[in-house]
């Protein structure tokens, strides 16, 4: 028996509402911001959520003065197509890549994330 249903991510930042706008376009799912709480929300539930932290610091990629502490891979049908769409929603991708079957990128607020073929 399920205690929960869908675990939410929540992602300290500056801004919620430029996060928020960010991953709603990035997965197409509904955004609801203010400058205190920012959501995107899948029409089946799934959802991440963004809070504004004072004084916020974007983790240091690949270094550890600042962690990622976590990050979100996401599965993509194909990496150049899907890195071009983010490249323009905002993200930017970083020098060092640790991999080839996967590409690190940083969403607005300088967290890392993945995108990884499915």
């Amino acid at each position: 028996m399920a205690i929960g249903r869908f675990p939410s991510v929540v992602l300290d930042c500056a801004d919620p509402v430029a996060l928020a706008e960010f991953y709603g376009a990035l997965f197409d799912w509904e955004v609801k911001a203010s400058p205190e709480w920012g959501e995107v929300r899948a029409d089946y539930g799934q959802c991440i959520c963004f809070q504004p932290v004072e004084g916020y610091r974007p983790p240091a990629w690949p270094g550890q003065d600042v962690p990622q502490q976590m990050h979100l891979d996401v599965m993509v049908e194909d990496l150049d197509t899907a890195e071009a769409a983010v490249l323009e929603l905002g993200a930017t991708k970083p020098d060092h890549q640790p991999g080839t079957t996967f590409r690190v990128y940083l969403d607005p607020a300088g967290h890392p994330f993945c995108f990884c073929v499915d």
